[in-house]
């Protein structure tokens, strides 16, 4: 009866252990997979990150003999690489795999996206270029760097997570180039450069006038006896750098019955652009003799260019041409 007991129990052991390694090893096929998915996913993700990170340190090192508008584009594909990195760390979260490694790559690939901003930042501050300058970011450059080589550190201690786990899955080491430099000496270089030097400058480059004006000597508006003149003044930004601009117009009669007429436009303009500005109509009367002021201010007058325009404006008399 005990040996019939006793082979029995036997056989229920083997039984479950049959049973126990099965579910085992169905549960290492979707678990394997898992992890050679992200495993393809986070190397891809961390080689971006490396080559980015090797472009950025050479481009800071060697930034100097770039022109403002040339370092600031490639400045730009840098940073318009942070919002995939982004998205692409998220979906890296799910599902949880051993050791909860995808959470740790979210967490540093985020952080260093907040540290490489600090030092884009500081760069573009130093350099006043126009389009990449971040506000609100209040890290500062050896912090930034500081915090690299800690997420680096960390990375590199969760990498190894997966390679016991199914699908023996080892994921890519973090480059930190840009940690390794002297920032105050690289922004000292950049700043100093002749071709990345800012010169700010600023032009009225078109006058336009309704209705158009007859012949007359140059600086002279001759224009037909109307009771409304109208106006049409472009200025250009000649430096690579968003410049505020205050155009002022000024029409004086030196005659008849209408007052100084004063008007006062603002704009931004960003870097090498031009902007048409117009005015409201200016009143005048038929026989009205005027001096006509236009001046751009925000910066000096650009090399030749002029911010200061002044007209003798001179209306026909009613009845003639």
């Amino acid at each position: 009866m005990l040996l019939t007991i006793g082979v029995i129990a036997t056989l229920l052991v083997l039984v479950f252990a049959r049973d126990v390694s099965r579910a085992a090893h169905a549960a290492t096929g979707p678990r394997r997979s898992e992890n050679r998915s992200f495993g393809v996913l986070a190397n891809t993700l961390l080689t971006r990150e490396n080559a980015v990170d090797g472009h950025l340190a050479y481009l800071l090192s060697h930034g100097q003999s770039l022109s403002r508008s040339t370092l600031d584009a490639r400045l730009g594909q840098i940073v318009q690489e942070f919002p995939r990195w982004t998205t692409d760390a998220q979906l890296l979260r799910r599902p949880t795999l051993a050791h909860h490694v995808n959470r740790v790559i979210a967490q540093v690939i985020e952080t260093r996206i907040a540290d490489y901003e600090a030092l884009v930042s500081a760069v573009t501050t130093a350099l006043t270029l126009p389009a990449l300058s971040t506000p609100g970011i209040t890290i500062a450059p050896a912090a930034a760097q500081a915090s690299l080589q800690q997420s680096d550190a960390q990375w590199n201690r969760a990498r190894w997570s997966l390679v016991k786990e199914p699908g023996l899955v080892h994921l890519n080491a973090l480059s930190s180039s840009v940690a390794r430099l002297n920032v105050a000496a690289v922004i000292a270089n950049l700043t100093s450069s002749p071709s990345l030097g800012l010169t700010r400058g600023i032009g009225i480059t078109a006058l336009e006038v309704t209705p158009d004006a007859l012949p007359a000597p140059v600086g002279e508006l001759l224009l037909p006896p109307v009771s409304t003149v109208d106006l049409g003044i472009t200025v250009t930004n000649a430096a690579y750098v968003t410049q505020p601009v205050v155009v002022t117009v000024t029409l004086v009669p030196s005659n008849g019955p209408l007052a100084t007429q004063h008007q006062v436009l603002t704009t931004t303009l960003g870097p090498q652009q031009s902007y048409a500005f117009a005015p409201s109509g200016f009143a005048t009367v038929a026989g009205e003799r005027a001096t006509l002021t236009v001046s751009a201010t925000g910066a000096p007058a650009a090399a030749g260019m002029v911010s200061r325009r002044v007209y003798t404006v001179k209306l026909s008399p009613s009845g003639n041409g």
